[in-house]
């Protein structure tokens, strides 16, 4: 005990608003970079610059995968970013750095992937300390009130070091009240640290010298709770990891500013905004060369085609500089510039790519304008010295580099337009907040208005109308309508008062709210989102090997039909297989084949074929979260468009999850109220929704009125509606796919269905039986009751079914799609309720586990089946199938086993999923087929093929702006999902609306 250790315990799932790991398979093959992070692992992001096509993508993949350590590694093109998760025992953050840059691409690491968020935790482990212990007596006397604690879970006290460690669940009880309770026993106590630890990256204005950093030092030294910091003066940045109970956010940077008397000022930096500022330097850094391109190229191209019709400027551009036309001297230098200075960035790419092995976009673009280039100054040389001028093309070489940048300017410009959902639900958070200050008396007695991202968990904060909810929290006072479609997608206003759970980045519609803080920063739904959505942008999609497999070979391809075009032509040439009139009189045989052979070379292009999958998967799911339906990767949408079965659990799914009861029959002597009675004790320890069904019915009858919705009210409550009428319940179990049992009075007691009942040997009596099969033909739900050995009473429950169900069905037939419903209720129930949704094909008393074998049943012939639940008791089927469908989320957007998260709980997400991955994968196609087939058109027109039958020859310039052009025309194509619209049942089922 003397060197006691902090460790973080794993949690399980928490309460309504508490996140479970959000990040599913993500990723292709790199299952390590898009599950997380397994124990001991590190996952870091990186900013990958100067990838042009998937041949770079698979470069960096190939480098980073070799390095000893790395675990898995995925490469984003679109984004430009690289996810690797590595043993940090075994490589370094700057191993993975140097393996990039050796790969040819410039690295940098990112700040947000090194800052790690907060883990959820269901516990936490807190170190005290603890005087006034003199002897074991102490230990003893401390240790067992701790462990008599709510919400403690275990409690080790060290006398040796007067140090006691706890682990304690922060939703049940605080620090302060650990700290008080020890007091009480008449000890010291003194919290020391935690085991929730955060980090965060500030930025710093007024960091300007090397005195500024010792007084940041300073500062940040004499502050409790931070356990590490580095400050970057360069950047004027502090990366700070701070203990998150001992010290807040807001504190640190209050206590910067006002040690520094103001000096310096710190705000944290979001690392969206960070990454947006990124790409418009990249945007802006392509169109400064762009235009110094053009500065120069359009000149070159003037001399070329305009100056030899004007007589004057022709005279002036024939005058001699020694051995020289001015004219030709001029180009040399012009396009010099343009090869060399503006083009340098082709060369560096071409280099590095060559340099590994690879190939690549700029392979291709250094071939063709160094062969123009080079072919130029040749003959320049050649005529100033012979006197005999060949024709020149240094206009060629500068074309195709002004047309490139003017492409890739282009496909910057558009493939920054996929990421705007991610924008729009960044710019969905307010700046700014209203705090409320408590005076002396605890009252809140004024307002304070502060930065959004320095909001803690228990703020209470001021919501006007009209404004933005700042925080995931939940009302405290006040009642208000709140719009929630910019999260969920849900149309209508949702009302809110108090103990209502608010969601941040929503609007507040009339009323004044007063919300108490429960997640920030990382912890609320709109970050889960944005990190899901980020996740899913960067995952492949299975179709993408195929792009991946062709830009591997396209450019060696390339490069040998450009030398069979050379060698082809030349040898026709030579040997007079062509007439002399094809080649020009100031031209020769040599340069008639070199410009077909530029050509080919500089009209083939990768970037469309790896810019076809990544684009289309990037737009879709920005525009699925738009609508509420959350896509965890590029494999489940692709899964998704060959769905032949679609899974519906019955309860909470098809039905509205709303169980009521509507009729109870007594078959023994005791009243009604003390049936009920019995029933709601044995029921209280349940979550299932038909006991909560029950507890309301017979909380009704006993007090007219209705069980409080809130858990927090339900909590308070709850010793007070245990003492007014439920009995003391012994050996309560709950019995999955069968009811509950339990011990009242010494006597069992069982609820439940016909199996819990028959299994137990006690019989039923016709007379139940008869009310029991009645029920169940009328899409009912008969829970029995037995007690003490006895059938004692029947209740009928009844869920009815959700408004759009039927219709829903009906358009998943319409799509080619099978419903199918599977249930744990008995074989009437189910098959009058799926008559009444019109499915056909119903599997009923089916337990939980055994959802999962159906799936398998179903999926052995190789259909795709698609299962829609809660994903909570239908984790294992959801995880079985090939997609899983999550509907009603609402602000748990984080389930493990669902491919599809549909946040509403409406069942038109499902037709929305599917279809939405029908019409993005019919885009991939045209995609594809357009990339290909301008690849299989062009090269060849390139190349000459139509010359001898039309006489038309592509020049090497308009090849480079056709290949330029391309790529920018597949991103465009993409852009096109961005106007998708969910389809509308009455237009699916061909209904016409009077």
């Amino acid at each position: 005990m003397a060197h006691l250790q902090l460790t973080p315990l794993a949690g399980g799932r928490g309460d309504e608003m508490e996140e479970v790991a959000l990040l599913g398979n993500s990723y292709d093959d790199e299952e390590a970079a898009g599950a997380g992070p397994e124990e001991g692992m590190r996952r870091v992001q990186v900013r990958v610059t100067g990838m042009t096509c998937s041949a770079c993508t698979g470069a960096v993949e190939a480098a980073v995968s070799a390095r000893r350590g790395v675990r898995g590694v995925a490469v984003s093109l679109l984004q430009s970013r690289a996810r690797v998760v590595f043993d940090p025992v075994l490589a370094k953050t700057e191993d993975i750095i140097g393996a990039i840059e050796d790969a040819g691409f410039e690295a940098e690491l990112l700040p947000d992937s090194t800052v790690s968020q907060p883990k959820p935790q269901n516990t936490l482990s807190g170190q005290f300390r603890i005087g006034g212990m003199t002897c074991a007596a102490c230990v003893n006397s401390v240790e067992g009130i701790l462990k008599k604690l709510p919400g403690v879970k275990r409690a080790v006290v060290a006398l040796a070091t007067s140090l006691g460690e706890v682990e304690y669940d922060p939703s049940v009880i605080s620090k302060d009240e650990i700290v008080q309770a020890i007091e009480d026993t008449g000890f010291e106590a003194t919290f020391l640290q935690s085991s929730e630890q955060d980090k965060v990256l500030l930025g710093l204005t007024g960091l300007h010298t090397e005195i500024d950093v010792d007084i940041l030092h300073d500062i940040l030294n004499k502050m409790e709770g931070l356990l590490q910091f580095n400050v970057n003066l360069a950047l004027s940045e502090a990366e700070i990891v701070f203990d998150l109970e001992v010290v807040g956010l807001r504190s640190i940077v209050d206590t910067i500013e006002t040690e520094s008397s103001g000096r310096l000022k710190a705000h944290v930096q979001n690392p969206y905004i960070r990454a947006a500022s990124n790409d418009a330097e990249e945007a802006s850094k392509m169109l400064h060369l762009l235009r110094s391109s053009l500065f120069l190229s359009i000149p070159v191209f003037f001399m070329r085609m305009v100056c030899p019709r004007v007589h004057f400027m022709r005279s002036l551009l024939l005058m001699h500089c020694g051995p020289f036309h001015i004219g030709d001297l001029l180009k040399w230098i012009l396009v010099s510039i343009v090869q060399f200075g503006v083009g340098k960035r082709f060369y560096i790419a071409a280099y590095r790519a060559l340099r590994h092995g690879s190939t690549n976009m700029d392979v291709l673009v250094v071939l063709g304008t160094t062969a123009s280039y080079v072919y130029s100054v040749c003959a320049l040389l050649y005529g100033a010295f012979t006197g005999f001028h060949p024709p020149i093309y240094f206009e060629t070489s500068a074309m195709i580099i002004t047309f490139v940048l003017f492409g890739k300017y282009l496909e910057v410009l558009a493939k920054g337009r996929t990421s705007d959902a991610i924008k729009k639900l960044v710019e969905l958070v307010p700046a700014t907040a209203l705090l409320l200050l408590k005076d002396k008396e605890g009252k809140y007695a004024a307002e304070k208005e502060i930065d959004a991202s320095l909001i803690q968990p228990g703020d209470v904060l001021k919501v006007l109308p009209g404004s933005k909810v700042p925080a995931d929290g939940i009302v405290v006072w006040g009642t208000s309508h709140v719009d929630e479609s910019m999260v969920t997608g849900e149309s209508a206003p949702i009302s809110k008062e108090l103990s209502s759970i608010v969601i941040g980045g929503t609007m507040n519609l009339h009323g004044i709210l007063h919300i108490q803080a429960t997640k920030v920063r990382s912890g609320t739904v709109l970050s889960q989102i944005i990190s899901l959505v980020e996740t899913a942008q960067m995952s492949k999609a299975p179709i993408q090997k195929f792009a991946d497999y062709v830009a591997g070979i396209f450019v060696p391809i390339v490069v040998t039909l450009s030398l069979v075009t050379f060698i082809a032509w030349f040898l026709c040439g030579s040997l007079g297989a062509y007439p002399n009139s094809w080649v020009t009189e100031t031209s020769n045989c040599f340069v008639f084949s070199l410009m077909f052979s530029i050509s080919v070379v500089v009209i083939a292009c990768p970037c469309a074929l790896g810019l076809a999958t990544p684009t289309a998967v990037m737009v879709a799911t920005g525009v699925g979260a738009n609508h509420g339906v959350l896509v965890k990767g590029g494999d489940a949408l692709e899964r998704a468009q060959n769905v032949k079965y679609v899974i519906f659990d019955k309860t909470g799914t098809l039905t509205q999850g709303k169980a009521t009861v509507t009729s109870t029959k007594i078959f023994s002597g005791i009243d009604l109220g003390e049936f009920l009675t019995l029933v709601a004790s044995a029921e209280a320890s349940s979550e299932h929704p038909l006991a909560k069904a029950i507890m309301d019915y017979a909380f009704h009858f006993h007090f007219f009125g209705k069980l409080p919705s809130s858990k927090d009210d339900i909590k308070k409550r709850k010793q007070e509606i245990f003492s007014q009428w439920l009995l003391e319940v012994a050996d309560f179990a709950a019995l999955p796919g069968k009811g509950v049992q339990c011990l009242i009075n010494g006597k069992k007691i069982l609820v439940g269905n016909r199996t819990l009942i028959t299994e137990n040997g006690i019989n039923i009596p016709e007379e139940a039986e008869s009310f029991l099969v009645d029920l169940e033909l009328n899409a009912k739900t008969g829970v029995l009751v037995a007690y003490d050995s006895e059938l004692i009473g029947l209740m009928g429950m009844t869920d009815p079914l959700k408004r759009e169900a039927v219709v829903v069905v009906e358009g998943l037939k319409k799509m080619g799609i099978y419903p199918v419903m599977v249930t744990g209720d008995n074989w009437r129930t189910a098959h009058a309720v799926a008559k009444e949704v019109g499915i056909e094909d119903v599997r009923a008393e089916v337990m939980p586990a055994g959802k999962a074998d159906i799936i398998r049943s179903l999926q052995k012939d190789g259909s795709v089946v698609a299962m829609v639940g809660d994903g909570i008791n239908d984790s294992p089927a959801l995880a079985a199938a090939d997609v899983g469908m999550a509907i009603g989320a609402g602000t748990d957007i984080a389930i493990e086993a669902a491919d599809y998260v549909l946040v509403r709980n409406n069942l038109e997400d499902v037709i929305t999923a599917i279809d939405l991955s029908r019409k993005t994968f019919s885009r991939i196609r045209w995609n594809y087929f357009f990339a290909m087939a301008y690849n299989v058109v062009a090269i060849p027109v390139a190349a000459g093929a139509l010359f001898p039958f039309t006489g038309l020859q592509m020049p090497p310039w308009l090849a480079g702006a056709c290949m330029a052009f391309s790529s920018v025309s597949v991103v465009c194509s993409s852009l096109w999902l961005r106007r998708y619209r969910k389809p509308r049942l009455t237009t699916l089922l061909q209904i016409t609306v009077e």
